[in-house]
């Protein structure tokens, strides 16, 4: 798989919209947060510190309760083709944030030039910072259409719930009864 292209914006995305209450914060930071530190512990040993890790990551995590924020924001009940494009700006919120947080902490010029560097050409000798936007958006977008696309589509198929006839309510004390009809 390309660089940045992931499922984990559409994933938390969608948290925000479909997870209700405090679930839809705590279940998909948890789930990342679980990952990140078992793909440290597993690839990188060597450099894992519970300190580093921690202000390594928090700009991600930023960024992801950010797109929960948006996901509880914009709303499940919006067309299919409104929410995928809340996918994508999620995938734009991300990026921001992620580069930017690069900028502030990386040899990066702190001037207009070398935050437009960050996000565009990166630092020299690594990959273009463009082609990592690219799979973001491109990733957001399609795994946020997949994700949506099922929830709408297994909505639609759930019958309604049934609607119970309203029972008569009985006569008040003192009111009079009906008289029979044999009488």
């Amino acid at each position: 798989m390309p660089a940045n292209f992931s499922a984990a914006y559409a994933m938390v995305f969608c948290a925000g919209l479909y997870l209700p209450g405090v679930a839809g914060w705590i279940i998909p930071l948890a789930v990342l947060a679980g990952t990140d530190l078992l793909i440290s512990l597993v690839f990188y040993p060597q450099y894992l510190s519970l300190t580093h890790f921690v202000l390594d990551q928090s700009p991600n995590y930023i960024a992801y309760a950010g797109l929960i924020a948006l996901g509880r924001s914009v709303g499940r009940r919006r067309p299919w083709w409104l929410l995928v494009c809340g996918g994508m700006v999620g995938a734009v919120l991300f990026y921001l944030v992620t580069n930017t947080a690069s900028w502030l902490i990386l040899p990066y010029p702190k001037t207009w030039a070398g935050w437009i560097q960050a996000l565009t050409a990166g630092m020299p000798g690594h990959a273009q910072t463009w082609e990592f936007f690219r799979n973001t958006l491109s990733s957001g977008g399609l795994f946020t259409g997949f994700f949506v696309g099922a929830m709408k589509m297994t909505e639609a198929e759930e019958p309604e719930p049934a609607q119970e006839p309203e029972k008569e309510a009985p006569p008040a004390e003192g009111a009079c009864e009906p008289a029979d009809a044999e009488s």
